[in-house]
């Protein structure tokens, strides 16, 4: 596939709204400034990170215990959740199924018209990124109003999260004083006049922004961080409280959480919270730590309805290398130590999850039909730094080859899959792989140093390495015999 990487299938030319990663990539690049934002704003995380994990001297066992709690939790993830359904449903809540986006977005859409309501406001939700939920509920009608920091910087921008965590990670404070001087009035309370890029001038606009929406809103809709089966409690652990004035304030609230977020019991939930805030925020516990479990009278909402989301977990449950990627606990730590993300940003993954966990997770729930789909795997130098920092440990670089191998079987350039039966073959037969070597050493003054045809793009960032004038397997002989 010209101008990708080798080894790709050779799809169709992309579309400028759905570019694969490499020309996405190639694009943000060049921009000097995302660049030294992602820099400045990854590093920080993750130093912090690093000093955060070293003050625990059972780090590894905590994380071999949250692997084992979902490698198990995924084993039996059926049993849970029918644990966790008759837990909701005995303290309250009411609980429905969607096995698609589609699905998900017509369920909450007809909740939040039930309630007579015109507006939502929002917790800080991967999940309902994922599904395009704020979309699906403007075109029935309803304002979705984002009231996490990061995500109220991408709404009044209209654009798009590029990091789990810190979705506006690729904004600096200058951007963010623009965006809110410019586009808060259209959306409420306009910002303060004079505005400065001070960062406490910038949380008090927001601050003050937001406040008449807790304050009007009527339903609220949020993801969870975990489930925990035994009991059906649900948890969301945040840093600015915006959270907890979402999950209490409101009378209806709707919580879509994936269905791999459950956990079987409360013993388990405490090693996750151990994990997350110290992988994410770089903190021994989270500011804001909210549990509910069902609906209380006078305390609350008074009508809570779970979505649990299945939109392509089940069949990324059915592969064994790849279910791994469901383990996530989406702390962002492999994106802030991954040398492709701080150089590519998050927009050049084209799916609410960027980065390693991108690359792994987006072509098992959307598959790997499309170019940009099918590129993701791709979208790695393999060095290993992800597997290293995950809480869970996750290997990443073990999934994004068995899914290079899934993408290389959907297709290929006719002279690679050429190439690749023909070294098949050399290297399976002995005595044709040491001719071939020798015939490599006699002519290597005619060796080019760029690959032709589809292989060019692989030489476009090196160079051959230079073949050596006898083999090995010669030179030991006429030495060490």
């Amino acid at each position: 596939m010209t101008g990708t990487f080798l080894g790709m299938p050779a799809f169709p030319q992309a579309t400028s709204a759905q570019a694969t990663f490499p020309q996405a990539a190639a694009e943000a690049v060049q921009d000097e400034r995302l660049r030294a934002n992602l820099r400045h704003a990854t590093h920080t995380i993750r130093d912090k990170r690093a000093r955060a994990v070293a003050e625990l001297d059972d780090w590894a066992e905590l994380r071999a215990a949250g692997k084992a709690i979902k490698d198990h939790t995924l084993r039996h993830l059926d049993r849970y959740l029918v644990q966790l359904e008759e837990a909701v449903t005995a303290a309250g809540g009411i609980v429905h199924w969607a096995a698609d986006a589609e699905e998900a977005n017509r369920i909450v859409a007809d909740l939040v018209r039930a309630t007579g309501e015109t507006e939502v406001v929002k917790v800080k939700s991967m999940a309902t990124q994922e599904i395009g939920l704020n979309e699906a509920l403007a075109a029935e009608g309803i304002t979705a109003y984002e009231t996490d920091l990061a995500e109220l910087i991408v709404q009044l921008g209209d654009d798009r999260p590029s990091h789990i965590l810190v979705p506006a990670i690729h904004r600096n404070r200058a951007e963010i004083r623009e965006i809110f001087a410019e586009r808060m009035a259209a959306w409420g309370r306009p910002a303060p006049e004079g505005l400065t890029d001070s960062p406490a001038e910038l949380a008090e606009a927001a601050r003050l922004h937001l406040r008449e929406k807790f304050l009007r809103a009527r339903v609220a809709v949020s993801g969870a961080n975990f489930m925990v089966a035994e009991t059906g409690t649900l948890v969301v652990v945040e840093s600015e409280g915006n959270g907890r004035m979402c999950l209490t304030l409101p009378r209806t609230l709707i919580s879509v959480v994936g269905i791999e977020k459950v956990v079987p019991t409360w013993q388990d939930l405490e090693v996750f919270l151990q994990l997350l805030p110290r992988s994410s925020t770089a903190e021994r516990m989270n500011p804001y730590t909210s549990l509910w479990t069902g609906t209380t009278e006078g305390d609350g909402p008074s009508a809570f309805h779970l979505v649990l989301l299945d939109n392509g977990r089940t069949a990324a449950l059915a592969d064994q290398v790849g279910r791994q990627a469901l383990r996530c606990i989406r702390c962002s730590a492999c994106l802030n130590v991954c040398p492709v993300y701080e150089r590519a940003g998050g927009h050049a993954y084209g799916s609410v999850y960027p980065g390693p966990i991108g690359a792994i997770l987006t072509p098992q729930l959307r598959g790997t039909t499309s170019p940009l789909d099918a590129s993701l795997p791709y979208a790695s130098s393999l060095c290993g730094a992800c597997y290293q920092v995950c809480p869970v440990a996750i290997d990443i670089p073990e999934v994004l080859v068995h899914l290079r191998e899934r993408v290389a079987e959907q297709g290929g350039h006719p002279l690679e899959r050429a190439a690749i039966a023909a070294a098949g073959y050399v290297l399976d037969h002995p005595a044709a792989l040491a001719a071939a070597e020798r015939l490599a050493g006699r002519t290597r003054a005619l060796h080019p140093r760029r690959l032709p045809g589809p292989g060019r793009a692989w030489t476009d960032t090196r160079d051959l390495p230079e073949v050596p004038a006898a083999p090995f397997r010669d030179w030991w002989r006429r030495n060490r015999s």
